[in-house]
């Protein structure tokens, strides 16, 4: 598993099979590890690449009371240094947002975009970000809340457990305990900022969301923004869709990639 610095951040990630690149970005309080059944499919016919975000993973966390690295110029850095040609970007939920900023700033630039779990909001989000919350010292694992719906917790207790342990690495718990305030300028994370700015993107655009996710509103309102995108909404599964319904999710990507 190789390592690349990425600004100040030591960025470890996954590297997998030949042809065209396919990027996974994970979500919020997650790691490039919870990809791992998606790198053994797709690295049968891409090269597979997954990272971990700073303050994430396996990679290295940001100094103590400073904002941490934009995610959009992370993104671009680790494209810089790992892909010669235009990529194929998936990302779900936080990835998917760093996936939208990038591409805002790069409009015709990816080989296709696959955003899951993420879209454009009606108004600012409320609340601290999950990112932002403290956890005590004696948590030793995080929690996944309302990632899947009841059914998976019930049938895959070890699918999910895995996915509880691969989130709960000593770089994550840090960021948690020591919470840094998240950097969005370029594009910000502003809802009317963010719905101008996609309304240029050209690259072809797949959007998947669990139907019981509350973010499905966003993700309907992105697909209205960009017309030529493709929204496909997978039936009970929750905000973690390309985890709980691996299957479907392999299938709907494989039927938009053909072409591309």
């Amino acid at each position: 598993m190789p390592w690349t610095q990425i600004g100040a951040t030591d960025v470890h990630y996954e590297d997998r099979g030949s042809g065209p690149p396919l990027v996974f970005i994970h979500g919020a309080l997650s790691s490039a590890e919870t990809w791992y059944r998606h790198v053994d499919e797709f690295s049968q016919r891409y090269r597979v690449l997954a990272y971990d975000s700073v303050n994430h993973g396996l990679s290295s966390n940001s100094p103590r009371g400073e904002r941490e690295p934009d995610r959009a110029d992370e993104l671009e850095g680790f494209l810089s240094a790992t892909v010669s040609e235009p990529p194929i970007l998936a990302g779900q939920s936080m990835g998917g947002m760093t996936i939208i900023r990038w591409a805002i700033r790069h409009p015709r630039a990816a080989r296709a975009l696959v955003i899951s779990g993420m879209g454009i909001f009606t108004e600012p989000r409320r609340g601290p970000s999950p990112l932002q919350q403290p956890v005590g010292n004696d948590v030793l694992f995080l929690g996944v809340a309302e990632s899947f719906t009841g059914e998976f917790y019930s049938a895959q207790p070890l699918l999910v457990d895995r996915y509880i342990r691969v989130r709960s690495t000593a770089v994550r718990l840090e960021a948690q305990r020591q919470p840094r305030e998240v950097t969005q300028v370029n594009p910000p994370w502003d809802p009317d900022a963010l719905a101008e700015g996609v309304k240029a993107i050209t690259s072809p655009m797949l959007i998947i969301v669990g139907a019981l996710d509350n973010l499905r509103p966003a993700a309907e309102r992105l697909h209205g923004l960009v017309p030529h995108s493709r929204l496909c909404v997978i039936e009970g599964a929750a905000h973690s869709a390309h985890y709980e319904k691996f299957e479907e999710y392999v299938a709907l990507v494989n039927d938009f990639l053909g072409p591309h």
